[in-house]
Order: C-alpha cells, then structure tokens, then sequence
C-alpha cells in the first residue's frame, strides 16, 4: 500500500513511518524536506508541501491507497491571537487544500485517515464523553469541528474517511510527558490544579497501532477516538508517573500560576473530560498498553 503523510515528520507522524514502513511504501508530507529527510526512517520519501499550488498538492496524492492527515501546529503554547490564526489555517486550511487536490487526482485515495482532537467534547471533569457525544463550544471545539468539516468532501469521492480524535499522546521525543518528568525528577512534581480534571490519554504506539488498525478495516468509517481505556485524574496521574519514578508527587501547581503562564491554552489544561474510545474497542482493537501504569512503565523503561 503507498501511504502519503500529511505532517509525516512531526510527533506522530515519525512514530507511524517507523511502524509502517516494513509493510508500506511511505512519503511525508512536510514543510521542510531537505531537513526531514535526514531524521525520517530509512526508505521513507520526504515530500515539500508549503508553498506547493493546488496542482503539486494533486501531483503528490495521486495513486496514493491512503492518506493520514496530521498536518497541525502544537497547541502547547499560549494563544495569542496571532497564534490562534496559524492554529486555525495549519489545520483547517490544510485541510481544505488537500481535499481540493483529492477530488482532482485520477483515482482518489482508498482509505482517508483525519486527525482531529478531544477538545472538541466538553472540557469537564463532570464529562464522559464517547464518540456518540456531541461536540462543545469554545476554540477548541469550535476549532475540531471546523478541522473535521475540511475533510468531509473527501467522502464524497468514494474514500473511506476516518476521524482520529486524538488525546493527550505520551511519549519521549515531545508531547506533555517530557515536561511533566523535570519537576518529578527533582522530586517537586505533582498534580496541577485540582487534580479532579481528566487526562485522557494513549500512549504513542497504540496512535500508529490504532491508526493501521483502521487501515486494515473496509467496514470502519466515521469517528474514532483515540484515547486509552483507561482515563486518569490528573492527581492519579501524578502519583502514577511519582511511584514509576520513585519520586514524590505531593507539589501541585496552583491553577492561577497554570493561568499566568499560559493565558487561555491554560483552561485546556486545568479542565478535561473523561473520553472513552468505544468504537474501537466495538471493533475489536486490542490496546497494547492499557493502564497508565504499564504505559508509563514502557516509555520510561522501569
């Protein structure tokens, strides 16, 4: 199968190529090709798409069998207006061009996989949200919903499209966990704010593991969410990542410090819905790594 990866050198993307590219013939999607090039598994194509005109965009998904796109910048940074825009057009806009140039190619892809995100549910520790819930209001949601309204002209062409809504990934090379082990480490970790509010999280090899999962299934479609089984609280996730370190985890981080740091981003953080991935579960898929504690105990090799 020729996967094309849309944001193939970012966080995910890199952790998909090096799942896939035994079995596949893979190409990232990526601003800068040149500099990819050089960290992307061995046999994997590094493809330039910014500044590419609707015709390259064609060029470079015709005779694809699938298209993953993770195309996104990081929302771990305070939302200033101006970083609220490129938030919006590197997903939203994205999106739309890629779904301009899909219903262009000769034969469009098989299989569409969409990124989207959990913040579209409600964020609140009173929340449980499957993928039956509908979604909430504020910019993150409001951003989700739009993300995924980019890419429903692709199912109209005859590609099975699925929507990865994506929680909060843990693994070493980015993501929230490298931030959370400095503070444990020296021994002044602990929860934030309440600690009531949920983390709904997956670990890293169950996104790529999931995502071929969905691959593999003509008689999948429609919303995914990728999230583990098994949400923690926040303060359960402090004194879970505390006892895998054998590090205390009684320092909180006070919600108006969180606030004064990260302006408005800090209410996704302070806030958090519990997000059960029903569907996939519906259909079989085995998580590799259920439990937090076993999550943790993998990446950090204890």
């Amino acid at each position: 199968m020729r996967i094309v990866i849309a944001g193939g050198a970012g966080f995910i993307g890199k952790a998909m190529l090096e799942s896939y590219r035994a079995q596949h013939t893979l190409e990232a999607l990526t601003r800068d090709p040149e500099r990819a090039q050089a960290r992307l598994p061995e046999g994997v194509r590094a493809i330039g798409w910014d500044g590419a005109t609707l015709g390259d965009w064609v060029e470079r998904l015709d005779g694809a069998d699938a298209v993953i796109n993770l195309v996104g910048e990081s929302i771990a940074q305070r939302w200033t207006p101006a970083v609220k825009q490129r938030l919006w057009d590197s997903r939203v806009k994205t999106t739309e061009l890629l779904a301009q140039a899909a219903a262009r190619v000769q034969t469009p892809p098989r299989i569409w996989l969409q990124a989207s995100a959990i913040g579209i549910y409600d964020q609140s520790p009173d929340t449980t949200a499957d993928e039956s819930s509908p979604p909430a209001s504020g910019f993150l949601a409001d951003l989700g919903k739009a993300w995924e309204a980019a890419a429903q002209p692709i199912a109209a062409l005859g590609t099975r499209l699925c929507y990865m809504r994506i929680g909060v990934v843990l693994g070493l090379e980015s993501g929230a966990l490298p931030q959370m082990l400095t503070p444990f480490r020296l021994g002044v970790g602990g929860p934030i704010g309440s600690g009531r509010q949920w983390l709904s999280w997956i670990h890293l090899r169950d996104v790529a593991a999931a995502a071929a999962f969905l691959l593999s299934r003509d008689d999948l479609s429609g919303v995914f969410n990728f999230t583990a089984p098994n949400p923690a609280t926040m303060q359960e996730f402090a004194r879970t990542l505390g006892r895998v370190l054998l590090r205390p985890a009684i320092v909180r981080a006070p919600a108006f410090a969180v606030r004064l740091i990260l302006g408005e981003m800090a209410e996704f953080v302070l806030q958090g819905s519990r997000v059960l991935p029903r569907r996939l579960l519906e259909a079989s898929y085995e998580f590799r790594f259920p439990t937090l504690e076993g999550a943790l105990r993998d990446l950090l090799g204890k």
